[in-house]
C-alpha cells in the first residue's frame, strides 16, 4: 500500500471463497479486479467482477462480497486510509 496526502492505494491478494463483510466507511473508493472472479455487492446491486472490471463506491454506501477464486484487487481510497499503515 502507498499513501499520499489525500488518497491511499492498496493491492489486495484475496483467497478463494474469502468474504469481505458488508460495511461502510467515509472514504470514496475505486476498485479494479486485476485477476480472478469476485462477487461484489454495492447497496442492493450485485455483480460478478473479473479482470479489468471496476467499481466506484461512494462514501457511506454499504458494500462487500466474496471471491469465487483467488483474486488480486487494486483499491484507491480518498481521503487517505492511514489506519492501513
Amino acid at each position: 500500500m502507498v499513501h499520499g496526502e489525500r488518497m491511499s492505494m492498496v493491492l489486495w491478494e484475496v483467497e478463494p471463497l474469502a468474504e469481505v463483510p458488508f460495511h461502510t466507511h467515509e472514504h470514496e473508493q475505486i476498485g479494479v479486479c486485476l485477476e480472478g472472479t469476485f462477487v461484489f455487492r454495492l447497496g442492493e446491486e450485485e455483480q460478478e467482477m473479473g479482470p479489468g472490471d471496476m467499481v466506484v463506491i461512494p462514501s457511506h454506501i454499504p458494500h462487500g462480497g466474496y471471491a469465487r477464486s483467488a483474486c488480486t484487487f487494486l483499491d484507491v481510497f480518498s481521503p487517505a486510509r492511514h489506519e492501513y499503515g
